[in-house]
Order: C-alpha cells, then sequence, then structure tokens
C-alpha cells in the first residue's frame, strides 16, 4: 500500500505543479496550499486568481475513468471556497487526456460520494482555455 499511495501522492503533486505553471503561464497568479487534506481546517490544493475571478481547486490525476470523492471532501472545498469568495471547481486529469476543469456543483452524487467520470467532463466540464479566457 505505501508504494502506490506514494505514487499516487506524487503524479497529484506533479499535476499540481503543471497547473501552477500553467496559470502563470497565462497570466494568473498560483500557489499550492502546504498541507491541504492533512491539517485540522479545510483548505484546496490549490488557489489560483486573475483580477476577476478566484479559484479554488482540488486537483486529481487518475488512470482510471470515473473518479469518487468523498462527500465530506466536497463539502470542504466548497467551505472553503465560500469563506474565501473564490469558486470551488475540481481539477482532473485523466490519462492520455487533458486536464478538465468542472465545478463542485456539476459533480454526480451517489449515496455516499461525489463522481466525475471523462464522459461528464467532456459535457459539463472546461479545458484550461476555456477556463482561463
Amino acid at each position: 500500500m505505501g508504494i502506490s499511495h506514494s505514487r499516487r501522492k506524487s503524479k497529484g503533486s506533479a499535476a499540481e505543479r503543471d497547473l501552477i505553471h500553467k496559470f502563470w503561464a497565462v497570466g494568473w497568479a498560483a500557489v499550492r496550499v502546504a498541507g491541504s487534506g492533512s491539517t485540522q481546517f479545510p483548505s484546496p490544493d490549490i488557489l489560483v486568481g486573475s483580477i476577476n475571478r478566484k479559484l479554488a481547486l482540488e486537483v486529481k490525476a487518475t488512470k482510471d475513468k470515473k473518479k469518487y470523492f468523498p462527500k465530506e471532501e466536497i463539502s470542504a472545498l466548497e467551505f472553503f471556497a465560500g469563506k474565501f469568495g473564490a469558486e470551488a471547481w475540481i481539477a482532473i486529469k485523466f490519462d492520455r487526456e487533458k486536464f478538465y476543469f468542472i465545478k463542485t456543483t456539476d459533480l454526480e452524487e451517489t449515496p455516499s460520494s461525489f463522481v466525475t467520470s471523462i464522459d461528464l467532463c467532456r459535457s459539463k466540464g472546461l479545458l484550461f482555455e476555456s477556463l482561463t479566457s
């Protein structure tokens, strides 16, 4: 379990760093939030902003066709975004796909979690260029 967990964590960290560079390259400010997911306070993985918008992003990279999120994770992201005056979004990179950005309110709800898929992201999500234009 340790190896796959650390590999997933490093894949997620690489995805976060990749996004930070992309946002700065188009003139947005972006920071990774230290300790996100490991403190008592809710916090996103990344905060990004332009003169007009602020986004609180939970960043995921997956080889699967669907990604599940515990309800607590989404409610914590939305709580933080509300307090910060930001929009709550999921940034997700499926293997061999570009990043998709989907609002937390567009995720599908199951009894115990929220879920997104490549198909849902293609229909309701945005690509980076659309999100930042």
